[in-house]
């Protein structure tokens, strides 16, 4: 086992090295340009996708030259067990992609913490781990892919998809991706042996093939959707493209200005002081009141999803949240060096959650911050270099942005919209209580829009939900208009109904071809994730319609796997078994059939004969 390792490493030892200088040098390069420590999402999901791609063709290659028939008998024709003989390319592959591919970026790291003021956390040495990971599942995928049966051999990369379809963050990350390299050795043993491309022998053997391929035929399946609605686009008749959108539709509301919107709502209104309310609306600013954290930050998350750090333009020093101290870490931009530490207070005490900054303090002087932490906003005075709370909501809500409206400063909490008066906000350094509350009529995570007007007597408030009014997520779509005067009574105005746009089958697209495999995707996305309380939505009942085509689906499939069942002349177990899984699967589990159990070979009768 040792040797074929050693002749395995010697065969890609200078591939590896010139790789990970290269890996290393583009990594300093970048270094040097921006915080590769602080970037979004998108810029890591870029960098993951080419560690996962390397893996790839790194597999694919090692098993494409081994699998051809001569080196293929050369290879098994040891004293030893097919399975020692994978794990020992397994094992090579790993160590070179320890070399090309974790190795640069622990030195970039090591770099950047001994090097260099940039702030360096304890999450950021996960990253090394992740990108391993990531380019060891590729390989596996790539493995597979060349020793498998050709017909399903490139349903290894479903584990690549769970990778990048995963919300879990940190450690939890990394627990998916230590999953899915579980996974791919296991396909990658099962489908090492002499007779390649045979079916599998036995029931793990099996199941652990079939799991793959039943995803990899659902996600064939919303590709085929996702297909349609491109012709659906190029036609010209898809709602959201559409140069007049479906009247009282959710695409026509979302299109209107939000003068235009409010006055929608208002429509249906039979309240006495609405006709004033119109004409004050027509001729008063609406303020559309935005979200500007999109998801809530977590310790230890190892991408940045908001505002992770701001410049301190009299001073020139960038501020950097670091997660390990809840702290700031200060920079200064002219020569790199260190600037301190920034916390709450003049005692610097350490933010009780991870901030995120959220623009200019509304009504603050040149250079204030926002800073945003949990339940609480901050305001980061430039003038004094200091942090001090100045809004905070009830204990268990989230703040999820904040506009000026006038004279006031608009929060918006995952439960309810509150109005602060904004001369208070711009003198003084202790908390403020807001003036008035709105409660959401809604989930926040079904919430799109929200406009306000400013009356003589209060607030008009516009909510619309339609955030999942094209995906089985969400409520069906509506908007609501509330009146707030100034003591802070709420009163319902009005509320209408919108138009979905859409019929049903489209909108639960993804769950009526296999509502089996819908709740797997959905587990298996959400393992190890935490649980964003701001983007829980209310999910509207399934309508009868989609109930009715999901079983006219399983129970087509019934009659298909039957079929197929004997075609392929399976004994009764595992027809019985295939029938039974394409009943409560559904079209997945007929193309596995298809694919995994092959036709019977066909002897013609001259040759039975002789026989």
């Amino acid at each position: 086992m040792f040797d074929i390792a050693r002749a395995e490493w010697g065969r890609y030892r200078g591939w590896i090295a010139a790789y990970a200088i290269a890996h290393l040098l583009l990594l300093v390069f970048f270094g040097r340009i921006v915080d590769l420590g602080q970037q979004p999402l998108t810029v890591y999901r870029a960098f993951a996708a080419g560690y996962g791609l390397t893996g790839l063709l790194l597999g694919m290659h090692q098993m494409g030259t081994w699998r051809k028939p001569n080196a293929w008998l050369q290879l098994l024709h040891r004293p030893l067990a097919p399975s020692r003989i994978a794990m020992a390319l397994i094992v090579t592959a790993t160590t070179g992609l320890v070399v090309a591919v974790a190795l640069p970026v622990a030195l970039t790291l090591a770099w950047q913490l001994w090097g260099s003021a940039r702030v360096v956390d304890p999450r950021h040495g996960l990253l090394p781990l992740s990108a391993l990971s990531i380019a060891a599942c590729g390989y596996l995928a790539g493995a597979y892919g060349m020793l498998a049966d050709r017909r399903y051999a490139a349903s290894g990369l479903v584990l690549l998809l769970w990778i990048g379809a995963s919300q879990a963050t940190g450690v939890g990350a990394l627990g998916i991706q230590a999953l899915a390299c579980a996974c791919g050795v296991g396909l990658v043993l099962a489908a090492f042996r002499p007779d390649l491309g045979s079916p599998p022998k036995t029931l793990a053997t099996m199941l652990l093939v079939t799991v793959p391929v039943l995803f990899g035929a659902y996600v064939g399946i919303l590709l085929l959707g996702f297909l349609s609605e491109l012709a659906w686009i190029m036609l010209g008749s898809h709602p959201a493209n559409m140069a007049l959108p479906p009247a009282g539709g959710f695409t026509q509301a979302e299109r209107m200005t939000p003068r235009d919107r409010l006055l929608a709502g208002l429509a249906p209104a039979t309240l006495g002081d609405v006709p004033l309310w119109r004409e004050q609306v027509a001729l008063s600013d609406v303020h559309a009141i935005g979200r500007q954290l999109g998801e809530l930050p977590w310790r230890g998350q190892i991408s940045n999803p908001g505002g992770n750090g701001f410049d301190a333009d009299p001073t020139r020093v960038h501020w950097t949240f670091r997660h390990a101290t809840l702290r700031y870490a200060g920079r200064h931009v002219t020569d790199g060096t260190s600037a301190g530490a920034l916390g709450v207070g003049l005692d610097n005490m350490p933010f009780p959650a991870v901030a995120s900054v959220a623009g200019e303090f509304p009504g603050g002087a040149a250079g204030d911050r926002a800073i945003v932490v949990a339940n609480t906003l901050y305001r980061y005075v430039a003038s004094v270099g200091r942090v001090v709370p100045r809004i905070a909501l009830p204990g268990g809500e989230f703040v999820l942005g904040i506009t000026p409206v006038g004279g006031s400063l608009v929060v918006l909490g995952d439960r309810a919209l509150y109005v602060v008066d904004g001369r208070h906000l711009a003198d003084g350094e202790g908390l403020v209580s807001p003036r008035q509350r709105v409660p959401l009529p809604g989930m926040p995570g079904d919430l799109s829009r929200i406009d306000l007007a400013e009356l003589v007597d209060g607030y008009l408030v516009s909510l619309t939900f339609t955030a999942h009014a094209s995906d089985p997520f969400g409520i069906a779509p509506f908007q609501t208009v509330l009146w707030v005067d100034d003591a802070g009574k709420v009163t319902p105005v009005a509320t209408r109904s919108l138009g979905e746009d859409y019929p049903a089958a489209f909108r639960y697209r993804g769950w009526w071809p296999s509502p089996a495999m819908y709740a797997l995707r959905k587990a298996g996305t959400q393992l190890f994730a935490h649980a964003d309380p701001t983007q829980h939505a209310d999910a509207s009942p399934l309508p009868d319609t989609v109930r009715t085509l999901a079983a006219s689906s399983m129970l087509a499939s019934v009659f298909a796997a039957a079929w197929l069942a004997r075609r392929r002349r399976l004994r009764p177990a595992p027809a019985l078994a295939w029938i039974t899984a394409c009943g409560v699967i559904g079209p997945p589990a007929v193309v596995g059939l298809m694919l995994i159990v092959p036709m019977p070979e066909h002897v013609p009768a001259s040759v039975a004969a002789i026989a």
